[in-house]
């Protein structure tokens, strides 16, 4: 891999290179002993610790910071160092295949990380919408060819109380619960209504079938048509708001696959306890976007903004036990 560059290798003029402008989105850096450039680049900072001694480190300079350390703090990544030149090659392929969405991503959750939740939802939204105008979603589009839009009803969640518990339910395994239009806007109504209830009830968030969910309905993607007023809607409409203003009240139970909007909602409970087999994954990137359900305020609070940027560039899956370790999840449920 291309050597990172050093401070005096970059100006003001010329910063613009390492941007999805220019031709190095990304700059993997050996650490220690490299420092992020006094002018503002926006490429993804990726910090490597090949020989897993875990030097000291400034996280601020970096996006995200591999070693080969097993088990490592936060906000570590680990990887075997057998795969370590492999997995970097595959960071930096994502980052120049999809590099708008890259840096928008890495740039959202640095602001994300100092400002309120609901504010940081704003951001994510606003960024959300700017690449889905993008050319990298489009070429994801072209690529997928037309789907279905998807169909709803009214029993996609259903809503039970007994005495002072509201259990809210998931109800379409059929579709392994994709969180469509429909979907998502019946269980804002549903965590609206514990939020308004005078009286305080505590919510159970569950879903029906093998997973809780497997993220937004494809079909709907791209569907909107005024992307400001999309932005709006997805503000207005955040599941992820409410049960962040749950608090403790909340609780979460899941299984199987949590894909996209399924952790990036469910992340923002109080309380998440996960059943053995469940997984999770932020595929996003691969589609020129970002986690658009909350996920860059309510992941990026749970394991930090620098795992999850890893989730993200990586698409790959964590298993039940990396998430308890990490704090995705505060239970696994045997």
């Amino acid at each position: 891999m291309a050597k990172a560059p050093q401070p005096g290798d970059i100006d003001f003029l010329t910063a613009d290179r390492f941007s999805a402008l220019g031709d190095t989105p990304v700059i993997i850096a050996d650490l220690p002993g490299w420092n992020l450039p006094e002018p503002a680049v926006q490429a993804v900072c990726i910090g490597i610790d090949a020989e897993g001694r875990l030097p000291p480190v400034d996280p601020g300079q970096f996006d995200i910071l591999v070693t080969t350390a097993k088990q490592a703090p936060a906000p570590w990544v680990s990887i075997e160092h057998a795969r370590l030149e492999s997995h970097l090659r595959d960071l930096a392929q994502a980052a120049h295949h999809w590099p708008a969405a890259a840096t928008i991503l890495c740039r959202v959750l640095r602001i994300s990380e100092t400002i309120p939740f609901s504010h940081a939802l704003d951001v994510e939204s606003l960024a959300y919408s700017t690449l889905l105008g993008g050319a990298e979603f489009q070429r994801w589009r072209i690529a997928r060819g037309p789907l279905p839009l998807p169909g709803s009803d009214d029993s996609e969640v259903l809503v039970e109380r007994d005495e002072d518990l509201v259990t809210v339910t998931l109800n379409n395994p059929g579709s392994q619960n994709a969180m469509t239009a429909g979907m998502r806007d019946a269980l804002h109504g549903a965590l609206a209504n514990i939020l308004d209830d005078p009286t305080g009830p505590e919510l159970r968030l569950r879903a029906n079938g093998r997973c809780f969910s497997t993220g937004g309905a494809l079909g709907e993607f791209g569907s909107a048509t005024d992307l400001s007023q999309a932005h709006i809607v997805r503000t207005l409409r955040s599941c992820a708001r409410l049960l962040h203003s749950l608090g403790g009240r909340g609780q979460v139970y899941l299984q199987g696959a949590c894909v996209g909007s399924g952790i990036e909602i469910p992340a923002a409970a109080g309380r998440r306890i996960a059943g053995p087999d469940a997984w999770f994954q932020l595929p996003e990137l691969r589609m020129g976007l970002i986690p658009g359900a909350g996920g860059t305020a309510s992941i990026a609070r749970a394991i930090g903004r620098h795992r999850t940027a890893w989730m993200v560039l990586s698409g790959r899956r964590i298993r039940a036990e990396q998430a308890l370790a990490w704090g995705l999840v505060h239970e696994i449920a045997r």
